[in-house]
């Protein structure tokens, strides 16, 4: 239940806020994100994947890896 509560958000996220998936993704036509997914589909895609805690925590270090010394490029969700 709270698992769905936070796909929501993310979702809603995405399709409101987002420069690269919202309202705003005209600002930045090519997108702004480094990495492919962007990090709020890694963290969807993570916690539909791996449930609540361990989802999150993937999400929130794919976040912190994301910064302007960062290379970016492809990051996969883990497969286990």
């Amino acid at each position: 239940m709270i698992r769905a509560g936070v796909l929501l958000g993310i979702r809603l996220y995405q399709r409101t806020l987002s420069i690269d998936h919202g309202l705003l993704r005209f600002v930045y036509p090519g997108g702004a994100c480094k990495f492919y997914p962007s990090c709020s589909e890694y963290g969807y895609r993570s916690i539909e994947r791996f449930g609540l805690v361990r989802g999150s925590w993937l999400a929130v270090r794919r976040v912190l890896r994301c910064h302007p010394w960062s290379p970016g490029g492809v990051d996969e969700i883990p497969e286990h």
